[in-house]
């Protein structure tokens, strides 16, 4: 059920170099390097990423935090969201394509946490 892990870093460079010699040790390796994120994976089991937050806002436990979740279907990625919303949870973000294999959507639910439903084509 688990897609990907997220956390904030207010230092890029610092927090991966840390991150390349922590995840190492569990046989992780870098599977992408990008202006505001990186992350990495053990094998074809779900990515582990740190990013600077896209709000702009400092680094906290929290901002940058995000649970991802793996959906089946683009419809079902809709349907999650406005399950979400209905439910009283906080738009973050609507669904739609993000890059060209990304879809997803995202929310905040009645705590405050940030959840990701997506789908990967």
């Amino acid at each position: 059920m688990i897609g990907y892990i997220l956390v904030g870093t207010n230092d890029l460079e610092r927090a991966s170099a840390f991150y390349d010699r922590v995840l190492a040790t569990l046989g992780a390796k870098r599977e992408f390097t990008e202006e505001r994120e990186v992350g990495w994976r053990v094998g074809k089991g779900p990515v582990f990423a740190i990013c600077k937050p896209f709000d702009g806002d400092r680094a906290t436990f929290g901002n940058g935090t995000m649970i991802a979740l793996v959906a089946s279907s683009n419809e079902t990625v809709d349907q999650t969201y406005a399950n979400a919303i209905e439910a009283g949870g906080t738009a973050e973000g609507r669904p739609g394509q993000r890059g060209a294999t990304f879809y997803g959507a995202y929310f905040r639910d009645l705590d405050g946490n940030k959840i990701c439903i997506f789908r990967m084509s």
